[in-house]
């Protein structure tokens, strides 16, 4: 069983890639004209902030925004716009996940395009194949990630209230208490690093260095194999808890009593995530010292402002988010988007002895209705919303199953 939403995105490319000159667009990225800031809006789903991308005069194409990715990558190399750009190498890549290397192309001197920002003469790597199937996770088209190279050049800040990225240069920002508490950042292998941070307990408090990480969709992960030796909870189920560049992502979900950024801001009874070092230490480099990572389930209880240039991040309470319990999905069973346009949702996984299995449901149903709402207008993320409303919650099922239409119930529990 996932906790909250069902993807966890741990991507951590680890290779580096040299800009050219090939075009004769202006290099970098930089907003038009006299503008020193641009608003972009965005999607929120499956806890991934999803943004609206032009690459070398496309359609309107959709980016997941991840803080802890360090170039432009295309996830779906059938995108049209691929056909028309210049190959120089082919490279190989990897991330978190249990699979191995993945083979991917260079390509040189794009541009790009988000609001009134642009950028020329960009490297994009390009994915042989469509490997992480992000679209149907999120349940919408994904055409690819992008991350660190926005974060160098702008202060961004994400407003998860009125789902909005507001970009400004660095030279027009000026940090006001009224926006937020302030906290220091240090940017290593072109992630951003937090140290105030502490795992909080009746018999101690543990300091963490995390990585924010804007294309996780957890709250937090930990790793129990650090120097720190963060203990696993008394209470842990064993599950898939999601995809990386390398495959899946195998580990244990449990709760932590609290954890403290800086001196106030306090969060309590987290669902956590700890993954298998195979799958996520090994993969992400040892020689960098951390415990651990942010992710959406957490920032979007905050208005969370980014400063590379000045090395820290402001992160301002969002009241009754904040008030919000931190929840997974207890239905004991995952859901992924298929067909032209996503709206079809099939039973990926059930776990044993849940109440999905209870209730007599089966990988490959199709849902058709969810509590006398038709699945199609819903988003994958509202189906999860409703498999977390709360223990004992009866939940009302139309499946399709070889073609034949099926009714039954479940009732929701809580197993962590």
């Amino acid at each position: 069983m996932k906790h909250a939403l069902p993807l966890v995105l741990l991507f951590g490319l680890v290779f580096g890639l040299t800009p050219t000159t090939w075009a004769q667009e202006r290099f970098g990225l930089y907003l038009q004209g006299r503008h020193k800031t641009t608003r972009i809006p965005f999607e929120l789903q499956a806890n991934l902030i999803i943004v609206p991308v032009r690459i070398n005069n496309s359609d309107t194409l959709r980016f997941i925004l991840d803080s802890g990715v360090s170039t432009i990558l295309i996830t779906d190399p059938k995108v049209p716009i691929v056909r028309g750009m210049k190959p120089v190498r082919k490279v190989q890549i990897a991330g978190a996940g249990e699979g191995g290397h993945l083979s991917a192309t260079v390509m040189v001197g794009n541009a790009i395009q988000m609001g009134h920002m642009r950028g020329g003469n960009q490297n994009i790597v390009v994915l042989d194949q469509d490997i992480l199937q992000i679209s149907e996770y999120v349940g919408m088209p994904i055409h690819g990630i992008f991350g660190y190279e926005l974060f160098n050049h702008f202060v961004v800040t994400i407003d998860f209230s009125h789902k909005e990225l507001l970009l400004e240069e660095p030279s027009h920002y000026r940090y006001k208490r009224r926006k937020g508490d302030q906290f220091a950042i240090t940017i290593e292998d072109a992630k951003p690093y937090l140290n105030a941070v502490a795992l909080v307990d009746k018999a101690r408090t543990v300091p963490l260095k995390v990585v924010i990480d804007t294309g996780a969709g957890h709250a937090l992960s930990l790793d129990v194999n650090s120097r720190n030796q963060i203990p696993l909870p008394n209470k842990v189920i064993r599950t898939q808890l999601g995809r990386g560049l390398s495959g899946v992502i195998n580990g244990s979900l449990g709760r932590v009593e609290k954890i403290r950024i800086g001196n106030k801001l306090e969060l309590t009874n987290l669902i956590a995530s700890f993954p298998d070092s195979l799958a996520y230490g090994m993969k992400l480099g040892r020689h960098l010292e951390r415990q651990g990572n942010i992710g959406c389930e957490l920032l979007r209880r905050f208005r969370v402002t980014f400063n590379y240039q000045q090395r820290y991040v402001v992160l301002k309470p969002i009241r009754r988010r904040l008030r919000e319990a931190f929840e997974h999905n207890m239905s004991g069973m995952d859901i992924v988007a298929k067909g032209v346009d996503y709206d079809e949702y099939l039973i990926e996984r059930i776990e044993r002895n849940s109440p999905a299995e209870l209730a007599g449901l089966e990988a490959g149903d199709e849902l058709i209705s969810v509590n006398g709402e038709i699945c199609r207008d819903l988003s994958i993320s509202d189906l999860y919303k409703i498999l977390q409303r709360g223990e004992g919650k009866e939940i009302l099922m139309a499946i399709r199953r070889k073609g034949q239409l099926m009714v039954t119930s479940l009732v929701l529990k809580r197993v962590i």
